[in-house]
């Protein structure tokens, strides 16, 4: 690989606990605040990857537990890895497969080796563990690897959150271990630690102390965007975020809505993922700056105007809300990729602009206008 650093953070910009900079990679620079589009099976659906590099985006995610399963993380590995697999040469950042594996509740076994489960595709038995993750993300080739933990459900009981974080604590001893051993990729690569926890403050803490004894790269926050409303939400990040190493990046997993992102980079998080924008697409819903829309109103049926006035994306530059409401109600491939493409796009504009607002001064001016507009629209 090039002479680049393996990995570096710096912070060029704060505005409150607002906070903008860059991580440097092997395979490229990270624009942060940044929004990671989701590849769970080697594609972001319905875009190729220069479209998804042409919308902004520096990273995306790939997904361990569905790459393990199909086509296997052994094969990725004979075929040059993920990037050259999938056709993406930026980073890519690989969840380690916990959260998957959790939310098969039917299908799995946890014990404090690991988590034995059947694959929802064949019904063919497997087990997931920390050494385990980090084997089939260093056959990926994976930027930036993710500790294996237990996403603790919610609701929990403090009781029940008391044990998965301190579980998940020793699994991110062992994730440390395990990617360690592979020398190789690990010169190359970065290795996060996800703090747990659920709702409650003296857990979070436990749980920042021993990660960063342990010592990473960058630092999650998990367990939460698992049901508890945008609210809870805020009032975990309002004391867990300052947990964590204020020199290192802050990763919210699985977050979300924009007003999502705009409230958490308020509170001092660098790094997003969320299949909400391709999902969407994909079923008719647009994120304008005036809201979300359905496509699929029969209102748009005549509507000459873009999805977004104020957006610069090739879609709305160059098709009416009234062609795309006729390819999602036909069904058509092409509705699902124009509907993709914006959703990113928009994304990633309103990452630029936050990057601008903090970089600016104005992160809370630009948070209220957004939330007013949006949330009104």
């Amino acid at each position: 690989m090039s002479d680049r650093p393996r990995f570096s953070f710096s912070i060029s910009a704060t505005d409150g606990a607002g906070r903008t900079g860059v991580i440097a990679m092997k395979r490229g620079d990270i624009r942060t605040p940044a929004f990671m589009p989701v590849g769970t099976a080697a594609t972001v659906k319905a875009m190729k990857p220069q479209d998804v590099r042409a919308s902004g985006a520096d990273i995306i995610l790939g997904n361990t537990y569905h790459l393990m399963l199909r086509p296997g993380a052994e094969r990725v590995a004979r075929l040059g890895g993920l990037h050259a697999f999938m056709g993406w040469e930026r980073p890519i950042l690989t969840d380690s497969g916990g959260y998957q594996v959790m939310s098969l509740s039917d299908l799995r076994k946890m014990s404090e080796e690991g988590v034995s489960f059947k694959s929802h595709l064949d019904g063919s038995a497997h087990m997931l563990t920390p050494e385990r993750s980090m084997e089939i993300q260093r056959l990926l080739g994976s930027d930036i690897v993710m500790a294996f933990d237990e996403c603790t459900p919610f609701p929990a009981t403090r009781d029940e959150a008391a044990l998965s974080m301190e579980r998940s604590m020793r699994w991110a001893r062992r994730s440390r271990d395990g990617f360690d051993a592979g020398q190789d990729h690990a010169s190359v690569s970065a290795l996060f630690g996800i703090q747990q926890g659920s709702m409650h403050e003296d857990l979070r803490r436990i749980s920042a102390d021993r990660l960063t004894d342990i010592g990473f790269d960058g630092y999650a926050v998990g367990g939460l965007a698992v049901g508890e409303g945008q609210d809870e939400m805020f009032r975990v990040l309002d004391f867990a975020v300052g947990m964590l190493p204020a020199d290192r990046p802050r990763y919210l997993m699985g977050v979300g809505k924009p007003d999502d992102i705009v409230g958490a980079v308020e509170r001092g998080i660098d790094m997003f993922d969320c299949v909400l924008p391709t999902r969407s697409g994909r079923t008719g819903q647009a994120f304008t700056r005036d809201g979300p829309i359905n496509i699929k109103n029969a209102k748009h049926a005549e509507d000459p105007e873009p999805l977004d006035p104020d957006c610069h994306c090739p879609v709305c530059g160059q098709w009416s809300r009234a062609y795309l409401h006729h390819l999602i109600r036909s069904g058509e491939i092409l509705g699902a990729m124009l509907m993709t493409e914006h959703n990113l796009n928009f994304y990633q504009a309103l990452m630029a602009d936050l990057r601008a607002a903090i970089a600016e001064g104005r992160l809370r001016a630009f948070a209220d206008d957004f939330r007013a507009r949006y949330l009104r629209g």
